[in-house]
């Protein structure tokens, strides 16, 4: 019985519950991502490298031809599927780029300015009162 309740006790933590809320919120974000690489920048990509769908470009590693879509390639034997590759890669170093946007924006949030003068200058009556008992034991 000690053992369901430290499990629960774990699950229950902010840190788990915010962990598991921020890989939902992650998987959502990454289809968002990958919608906006695949549906809107590969196929300007693709239209100014020679007007197909950018990640039906590959190389066959048979005897077959280049005419057939990826997909169909693939059930023919091995091809070397670069547009793919470089779309997923894309995909990543977008998916990268943009949260690193929001971690830095959320450290600039973070960040406190520092206390102002007027508050170091002047202590509470109360810590001045100790430095003086202090001093006064001291002697």
């Amino acid at each position: 019985m000690g053992m369901l309740q430290e499990f629960k006790a774990f699950a229950m933590k902010g840190n788990v519950i915010d962990l598991a809320v921020g890989v939902i919120i992650g998987a959502a974000f990454g289809r968002i991502v990958d919608s906006l690489v695949q549906d809107i920048i590969m196929p300007v990509v693709g239209k100014l490298v020679g007007g197909l769908d950018f990640s039906n470009y590959y190389l066959p590693l048979n005897n077959q031809g280049t005419q057939l879509p990826l997909a169909e390639a693939k059930k023919l034997g091995a091809v070397f599927a670069y547009g793919n590759f470089l779309t997923i890669l894309l995909n990543f170093v977008l998916l990268a780029f943009i949260i690193f946007l929001m971690v830095r924006a959320l450290n600039k949030a973070r960040r406190t300015e520092p206390p102002s003068t007027s508050a170091l200058a002047a202590p509470p009556e109360d810590i001045v009162l100790l430095r003086e008992i202090r001093d006064a034991l001291r002697k």
